[in-house]
């Protein structure tokens, strides 16, 4: 792949509108112009509000109607979405979502119910609930799950909570959380949010937890333990290969065991986390079966637990009784609601359907394609990036800029914001915090060799830029409507609205 120059924006492209400026619309405006004519006065003509809540001037933009449709239309577009282009954002699994998951989430028959309805009216809601409830718990090898949680830290939440409430049933409460520094970062702050001391396990050189030093703490612990949480594969892209010796160190001394399944996306039908040990799993069903998620949520993290455990669960869950399905409340030992209602219905729909379209087979074939897709991008990259631990990974690669920052210059942060010329989201950046420069990509099962051939080809290209052209990469990005920020300052102080230029 050969470098070429990258055009810069021009005067005349903002005289014609291809770069977008702060307040376009407000610059656009024109004495007189307008958008809108508003139908004659047909209620009774209102009094004014007092006239220290009324401004003389309110200075909105005097635009077209043709003028209003351009600039939002071309503001939607300015969006990146995994429906648009290549979207490897580590441990976030932003998959294709296959629209027919859309459709049929929008029935009337699912989109018009309400949460107050007697349940003789939604039993096919209900099963599609009780329906889902019994394949998550087939496919994490744990048999009671809840739906109810809104999101993947919320299930963390509920993981974390249903520990408390297990070691309060036992007589003696406990103090301390063990976190690995492999795992998810929403990790201790959901145990302190409990109650719980946060102790970190180190992970060892191979890029496994290390055992020793897990032992260690156990020993030096004991009964004050009230469990691990842990990530598997961890946010080094790695399964945890002592995961049975883990598992029964920690129920040695009487703890439980959480695993955060952010990313079962290398799983499914491969491997049970309660088979390995674990006695407590979350999901995210916007990240593995494919509902859409960014913007925050809304998001899906059904909770399932080990069969001792499913006392302890949120109420209500969906039981059965013959035919019927219905909503039980009968669990004294429940930790409550963690959310109003049973859930986010709708994104329960779109995972359903995800995994009826694919089968048992298809999600097994689902996870081995993820995998092959990560070591195929990790073969590729591996000596043009730094790879802390070359060894094989699972769903997600982790490599490093560390070579092109020492040599040239050229940070992670260049090397990311030159992907968006490409036309490519950034990997996730710094994370995980324990590889400096840390660049993690994840590029699903979805994406062609194709994609990937060119991900590659493009990942290949910076570094040689980063090489003999550093300032292009470390002043990138190019292309975009508005250039590199302060992101620091947008986050302490964001401005909000515009503000006309000063005369």
């Amino acid at each position: 792949m050969t470098q070429t120059a990258i055009p810069m924006h021009t005067a005349e492209d903002e005289t014609y509108g291809f770069v977008p400026r702060e307040g376009v619309l407000f610059e656009r405006s024109a004495e007189g112009r307008t958008g809108v004519e508003l139908p004659p006065l047909d209620v009774p003509e209102a009094d004014l509000p007092p006239a220290e809540f009324v401004r003389d001037e309110l200075p909105l933009p005097q635009v077209s109607e043709l003028d209003v449709v351009r600039h939002f239309t071309r503001l939607s577009q300015y969006n990146f979405a995994v429906d648009l282009g290549f979207y490897p954002l580590g441990s976030c699994t932003m998959k294709y979502n296959p629209k027919i998951n859309d459709a049929i989430a929008n029935w009337p028959a699912f989109s018009h119910l309400h949460p107050y309805q007697d349940e003789s009216t939604v039993q096919g809601a209900l099963r599609l609930m009780y329906e889902l409830q019994e394949w998550l718990a087939e496919i994490a090898g744990l048999p009671a799950v809840t739906l109810q949680p809104s999101a993947g830290a919320h299930g963390e939440l509920t993981g974390a909570l249903i520990i408390h409430a297990y070691h309060a049933k036992q007589g003696r409460q406990r103090k301390h959380m063990l976190i690995p520094d492999s795992a998810h970062g929403t990790n201790p702050a959901t145990a302190a949010m409990v109650g719980y001391e946060t102790v970190t396990i180190p992970t060892g050189a191979d890029g496994n937890l290390d055992l020793d030093a897990l032992k260690r703490t156990l020993d030096e612990l004991g009964e004050d333990v009230a469990g691990l949480m842990i990530t598997n594969p961890s946010t080094l892209g790695l399964f945890e290969e002592h995961i049975l010796d883990i598992a029964e160190a920690v129920h040695a001394v009487g703890g439980l065991i959480y695993m955060d399944g952010a990313n079962m996306n290398a799983m499914v039908g491969v491997a049970k986390p309660g088979d390995l040990g674990m006695d407590i799993l979350h999901y995210n069903l916007h990240k593995t079966f494919s509902v859409p998620h960014g913007g925050g949520g809304p998001g899906a993290g059904a909770t399932a637990v080990r069969a001792d455990l499913a006392r302890f669960l949120p109420v209500p869950v969906v039981a059965k009784d013959g035919d019927r399905y219905y909503l039980d409340y009968d669990r004294p030992d429940s930790i409550g609601r963690v959310r109003a209602f049973y859930g986010n219905f709708n994104n329960m729909v779109r995972g359903y359907v995800y995994m009826r379209a694919l089968g048992g087979n298809g999600l097994t074939e689902m996870t081995k394609d993820a995998v092959l897709n990560a070591n195929y991008v990790r073969a590729q990259l591996k000596g043009v990036y730094h790879l802390p631990f070359d060894r094989i990974c699972k769903h997600e690669v982790v490599f490093s800029g560390q070579w092109q920052a020492e040599r040239y210059g050229v940070r992670t942060l260049d090397i990311a914001k030159r992907l968006i010329d490409y036309g490519i989201h950034p990997p996730t950046i710094y994370f995980p915090l324990t590889v400096p420069e840390a660049m993690m990509i994840e590029p699903t099962e979805t994406e062609s060799k194709q994609t990937l051939d060119r991900f590659i080809a493009v990942m290949k290209q910076i570094a040689r830029e980063a090489e003999e052209t550093p300032e292009v990469v470390k002043s990138a990005p190019h292309r975009t409507p508005v250039r590199r920020l302060d992101e620091a300052r947008a986050a302490r102080q964001p401005v909000l609205r515009w503000t006309p230029p000063a005369e």
